[in-house]
């Protein structure tokens, strides 16, 4: 579990393609104080498991479901990505509740500079727009963020100086991918009212005989 507030950034320094995963070597700063092989740790936004540290450098293994749905298939050596510890017991909630598990990868519509704050549009698909709120939260590319405008197939989310200072997201562009996870909120509670209306309909019917 996640919070969506990004720690560091950190680099690939080597990709490695075995008959089974994918490995990808990490260079980072201080983020690795404490950890240990076995941890959990968000990479841009992507729930993966710590197999190998030497010193500043970490490991991790993708498999190739992992590569076909998140953005980790077209990255590069020399790319930059959102680094974010595991949440632990002692330590604030400051973002939401994010489960490092992508939901899809979205597209960069536009970015338009505002004052001191960046307003990226992202286009998405028809799957997760019941999961999109005004105002709600949502995770791009590990960050968490406030949804401030949306339609049908968009929705768009600011950046202050400080979230583009100390992230990836200063390095979008048009075009871009970016990895998207919705509010773990949104999707239990489609969940509920989707099991409440399966249940109102078996009353319906058996009430009337049907059943």
């Amino acid at each position: 579990m996640f919070t969506g507030i990004i720690k560091e950034t950190g680099k690939i320094k080597e990709i490695k393609k075995g008959p089974k995963a994918t490995i990808f070597s990490i260079q980072t700063k201080s983020i690795l104080k404490n950890k240990k092989i076995g941890d959990s740790i968000a990479i841009d936004g992507i729930c993966v498991t710590i197999t190998k540290i030497d010193k500043n450098i970490f490991d991790f293994d993708a498999i190739p479901e992992t590569l076909e749905i998140t953005t980790l298939g077209t990255t590069k050596i020399g790319n930059t990505l959102n680094l974010e510890p595991a949440l632990t017991l002692n330590q604030a909630l400051d973002g939401h509740l994010v489960q490092g598990h992508i939901d899809e990868v979205g597209t960069i519509d536009s970015l338009v500079k505002e004052n001191d704050k960046v307003q990226l549009k992202i286009s998405h698909t028809k799957e997760i727009s019941q999961f999109l709120a005004f105002k709600g939260s949502v995770t791009i590319n590990g960050v968490s963020l406030t949804i401030s405008d949306l339609d049908e197939k968009t929705f768009s989310v600011d950046l202050i100086p400080h979230t583009l200072k100390l992230t990836n997201l200063n390095d979008l562009k048009k075009g871009d991918k970016v990895n998207i996870e919705i509010d773990m909120i949104a999707r239990y509670l489609k969940n509920l009212l989707d099991s409440k209306e399966q249940e109102t309909k078996y009353e319906f019917l058996k009430e009337r005989g049907f059943i």
